[in-house]
This record gives structure tokens, C-alpha cells and sequence, in this order.
């Protein structure tokens, strides 16, 4: 791999090679970066240098600037409870509380009864909890916790996992209290460290003599896979998930070639251990689609005979679950950008699943933002390259994300229909849109939280918020908080947009006005502006203050406020830009192709 400002980290990963050269990578990809940097605080039960090191590494890596604090040696219960200048002044966004099984100092007795255990337990939890809680009323933060992996040692051998007073069984519990709470609280997400030391092999993932020397908490190999882990999870937080994978059809999807071997020649199904492997993939890809993934098809083959694969009746993915579908002999690199293009979402957002490492280097050449996992030709390895790269990681799972295919679908749908009509406003009026806007409320703060931190090309300040910031929003009497939801005759587009604005003496600032692509070009954003301004004159504010702060996705909006009528106050050598807009005490709503409810 070439040291470069455009050193590209993939997955999987050469442990060796990071171990000896992570400081230099940290060192050049943090001179390529210019963005304020992220603020996440690493506290911890043990040594926590290494961690810091990978967890900045994979952030840097991803084009994250990254600022880390850590706390002293086995000190995260006292810098989180007690008063701490250095934190405070530090004002983490995202906290990681890199705790495991050497933290917990109190394990059941064998001779311990049911009563005896269950306190334990509680007590345990309640220490934890305390944390957790001191941490969420001093910062406006997400919070990522580790579980535990299992014990070292099991004195009851085999009956440590149900024995009443078992270390395994005790540890279980645990793990299952600290998920309850993760499932309430939507700026608190679980780390799932158990499932990652059990991969890594528990042999190896306790070294006692690294612990005993230097306080690491685990073989000091396992490390980078620590830090890419955790790494995912903050990107997760910042919305920089991916949406899509772009799949090759033949020995990707199947075994054999369709246009060769024939519908019955090609390998999937159960009829022999090539055909389970592809099978299995393919139910991988189907749970991903069923979270929210998006599927699509990009293969060099006629597309009668790519169509044909999907009609095998051991196939578990159906050509309904791709949203889009290109099969033809162009090369791949330009029908991926075709893909994007109709799917309306970046580059950035799409995972690139082909056999023919020809092909994969094809696309991390020329297109160098699309995610290209090292899948080998080894059909039993593709999930295990895909699932570990940790592509796809969720903050929360909500309905909106369930039903996300459904709705690029419509989209679709919509398009087939504008193309009917010679009039774009006929078209629009033809949709029979209803927007329903309101103030924040408790049911839809996750999907909220959701959009804010992942929305970026009609996003007027990108600025990226906790769902405990959000939530503050909703509950200050000093701020305006809005959010917009889009149905229309083809089905439901969710919530689609979100402003957020600041009062004081008559003026309201608005912090932040995005969108969801999904919606350009739909006037939603002149229904968001009518309710801004109606909810804005009911508190007799008379000015508003829009603020437009470039980056290298949200070019689109740099003339929002001027097509609202605003005036340009300021703006500076980097592009950003003030802008003013004196409310009308006659001010008429606009004429729009929609009907607003409100609540």
C-alpha cells in the first residue's frame, strides 16, 4: 500500500502492517484535513493509548477530523461523576467508555444464591448507570458504552453459563441490562464488545502478560479491530453510513455464468456446498434490504439473461428487491455512476460487491469514494469480508429505515409520471401531496436525530446534532423546532425536513434547514418556509436570520435564501454567508402544489 494523502484503509485488515505504520498514516491524513475537528472523549477502565490511536486512524481514514481526549488511567467513573474542568472544557460530541470484564471487581461467590446474584447485578448496573447519567446532564453528547466479553476463567467449567452464581451467566446479565438501556435511549448506543472478542477468539483476545506489563485490556493484536469497530459506530452517528450495494450478478450472486450455463446450470440452492455458500449470501443481502439497505444490480451481461437468474426457484432475492438494475457491457465505474445518479445519492453511499478483482480496481480507481470491499473469489468469504467491514452500521433501527426501499420505489413511480406530463407544476399538482408540518415531538425524535446527522446536500449549515440536543430543542422556550413529513398518492416519503431555530429579542436565527433528497424539486421546502414564518409571527418574532456555510455536498442550496427573498447581509472569503428576511405583518403564503396539515 502507497503512503499517500489518499491512503485508502480496507477492509479486511493487515493488522502487521497498521501496528507499523499507523502513527505516519495518522500523521498524513491529518494534514489533508481542514474540517473543525470531531470532539470525542475516550474514557477509560484501562490502557486506553492504542484504542485512541486506531479509533483517529479509521475517523481520519473516512475524511473524519478528529480530536481525542482521553482520561487518566482507569478513571472514566470519576471524571464522568465529578466535576472535571478538562472535560467540561473540552466539550466532548461523541464520549466512548472503553470499559470491559476487568472492570467489573465484583463476581459472584459460588456459594451465592439467587437473592445474593440478582444484588450483585443491580449493583453493578447502578454503578454503570451513574455514569451514564452524570455524563448526560453535563454534556450534549452520544454516548457509546462497551458490553463485556465473557470471563477469563471459568471456575464451574461447562455450568458457569447456568449456574446460579456463574461468572458466565452473571457477565450475561449484565450484557442484557446495559442493552435494555441502550433500547430507550437514542444518544446511548451499545458497543457490542462480547461479539467482538468471540470473533477475535477469546484465546487469543486475553493476553495476561500485555494486562500485567502495560493495563491493556486485551491482546494488543485486537486493537485496530477495536478501533475500526467503534470507528464504524461514530460514523454511524454522523449519518456516514452507506445506503446502497451495487451488486455483480454472476459467481457474485450465483455460481457459474447465466448467459452460459443456463438458468439450471448456475449454482444456488441446497443441492451442493458451492450452491449453499451463494445461498447464503443471498439471505445475508435480503436481511439488509429488509433494514433499509438499498440492493441494486451492475453486471456485464445481456439484461434478459441477467433478469432470468433472479426466476430460479431456489433464488432468495426476486428482481422486486433491487431498485435499480443495470445488466449491459458498458464498464461498470460509469453505470455506478448512473445509479447514483437515479437513486439521488452520493457515491459516498454505495458498496461495490464484485468476484473480479479486475473490476473492484476499476471502481476504487476511478471512483474512490464508493466503498470497495476485498471479497476475494472465495464465495464462503464474501459475508465475512462485507459483514466485518462494518459498512452498514445502524445508531437505532426505525420504521422509516425499514420501509426505505418502498419508498425509492415510488420515487421511481413519480418519475414514470412526470414524464407523462409537458408541465412541471400539472405534474407536481397531479401528486396530490399533503405535507404535515410540526413542532418537534417525543415519536418522531429518532428519525429527526436521524436525518440531521446524515443529511447533507439541502443541509444550509451541516451542522450535526445529538438526539439529546434534539430533544433540549423541543423543551426550550427559546427555540423553534420543526419538522415536515411528505405524503402524496404513490405512498408515505416520511419525515423529510427539520429546521431548528434560535430567538432573542425578536429575531430568530435559524441554526439549521435541511431536507431529505428524496423531496427536491417538490416545493417542500416553500411549505417548511410558510409554517417557519406563521410559527415565527405567532411569537411575534419579526426577523429572521438565515446562515449558509458551504461544504462539498451542499452547493445546491447556496442560493436557498436569495429564492425566499432574503437579503444578503455578509459574506465571507470561504463562502459562507448572512442573510435577512424582514417579516411582513401582510405576509401571504404562497401558492403551492400541496396541502398543509398541522397539529
Amino acid at each position: 500500500m502507497t503512503e499517500t494523502t489518499n491512503v485508502r484503509i480496507a477492509y479486511p485488515l493487515d493488522v502487521a502492517w497498521l501496528q507499523r505504520r499507523q502513527k505516519k498514516l495518522r500523521r498524513t491524513l491529518k494534514a489533508s484535513l481542514t474540517a473543525p475537528p470531531l470532539r470525542v472523549a475516550i474514557l477509560g477502565g484501562s490502557t486506553t493509548s492504542e484504542v485512541a490511536n486506531y479509533i483517529e486512524l479509521f475517523l481520519l481514514n473516512m475524511g473524519v477530523n478528529v480530536e481525542i481526549y482521553q482520561s487518566d488511567y482507569n478513571q472514566f467513573y470519576q471524571e464522568s461523576v465529578f466535576d472535571n474542568d478538562a472535560l467540561d472544557a473540552f466539550d466532548p460530541q461523541v464520549i466512548y467508555l472503553h470499559t470491559t470484564c476487568v472492570n467489573l471487581t465484583t463476581w459472584p461467590a459460588p456459594t451465592d444464591n439467587n437473592v445474593d446474584v440478582s444484588d450483585k447485578v443491580a449493583d453493578t448496573y447502578d454503578y454503570f448507570h451513574t455514569v451514564w447519567q452524570a455524563l448526560h446532564r453535563k454534556y450534549q453528547a452520544t454516548i457509546i458504552q462497551n458490553n463485556f466479553e465473557l470471563p477469563f476463567s471459568r471456575p464451574m467449567g461447562n455450568i458457569d453459563a447456568s449456574a446460579t452464581a456463574g461468572k458466565t451467566r452473571f457477565t450475561n446479565a449484565l450484557n442484557t441490562k446495559f442493552a435494555e438501556y441502550a433500547e430507550q435511549r437514542p444518544n446511548f448506543i451499545l458497543h457490542d464488545l462480547n461479539y467482538l472478542s468471540a470473533w477475535f477468539g477469546l484465546e487469543r483476545w486475553f493476553n495476561k502478560t500485555q494486562w500485567y506489563a502495560y493495563k491493556y485490556a486485551m491482546n494488543s493484536d485486537a486493537f485496530p479491530e477495536l478501533g475500526h469497530s467503534v470507528a464504524n459506530q461514530i460514523l454511524a452517528v454522523l449519518g456516514l453510513s452507506k445506503k446502497a450495494v451495487v451488486c455483480d450478478l454472476d459467481n457474485t450472486l450465483w455460481g457459474g455464468v447465466i448467459g452460459d450455463d443456463g438458468l439450471s446450470g448456475i449454482q444456488i440452492g441446497h443441492e451442493s456446498a458451492e450452491a449453499e455458500a451463494y445461498t447464503e449470501l443471498q439471505q445475508y443481502l435480503k436481511a439488509l434490504h429488509q433494514r433499509g439497505v438499498l440492493l441494486t444490480v451492475c453486471s456485464k451481461n445481456d439484461i434478459e439473461n441477467a433478469k432470468q437468474g433472479f426466476s430460479h426457484p431456489d433464488s432468495i432475492l426476486t428482481l422486486s428487491d433491487f431498485s435499480e438494475f443495470k445488466a449491459n457491457w458498458e464498464n461498470k465505474d460509469q453505470n455506478i455512476e448512473q445509479i447514483a445518479e437515479s437513486l439521488n445519492i452520493g457515491l459516498d453511499s454505495l458498496v461495490f460487491l464484485d468476484d473480479n478483482a479486475s473490476e473492484r480496481e476499476l471502481v476504487a480507481s476511478n471512483l474512490s469514494s464508493v466503498a470497495v470491499p476485498n471479497i476475494g473469489q472465495d464465495v464462503t468469504q464474501y459475508i465475512t469480508a462485507l459483514d466485518k467491514a462494518g459498512l452498514f452500521e445502524l445508531v437505532s433501527l426505525n420504521p422509516e429505515d425499514v420501509s426505505r426501499a418502498a419508498m425509492y420505489a415510488h420515487n421511481q413511480e413519480r418519475q414514470q409520471l412526470q414524464r407523462e406530463f409537458a408541465n412541471y407544476d400539472d405534474y407536481l399538482k397531479s401528486l396530490d401531496m399533503m405535507a404535515m408540518i410540526a413542532p418537534f415531538d417525543d415519536v418522531s425524535l429518532s428519525r429527526i436525530t436521524q436525518l440531521t446527522n446524515k443529511t447533507n446536500q439541502f443541509n444550509l449549515t451541516t451542522q450535526r446534532y445529538s438526539a439529546q440536543e434534539i430533544s433540549s430543542f423541543m423543551h426550550s422556550p427559546r427555540h423553534l423546532s420543526l419538522y415536515g413529513r411528505l405524503k402524496d398518492k404513490f405512498g408515505d416519503n416520511g419525515i423529510v425536513s427539520v429546521i431548528v431555530g434560535t430567538e432573542h429579542e425578536h429575531t430568530l436565527t435559524i441554526d439549521l434547514w435541511l431536507m431529505s433528497c428524496r423531496v427536491f424539486k417538490r416545493k417542500m421546502e416553500m411549505a417548511m418556509f410558510s409554517e417557519l414564518v406563521r410559527h415565527a409571527k405567532a411569537r411575534n418574532v419579526s426577523k429572521l436570520v438565515g446562515q449558509y456555510v458551504p461544504s462539498k455536498k451542499n452547493g445546491l442550496v447556496s442560493g436557498h435564501y436569495a429564492s425566499l427573498g432574503f437579503l444578503c447581509l455578509s459574506e465571507n472569503e470561504e463562502g459562507s454567508s448572512q442573510w435577512e428576511y424582514v417579516i411582513d405583518e401582510h405576509h401571504a403564503e404562497p401558492d403551492l402544489p400541496l396541502m398543509i396539515m398541522r397539529q
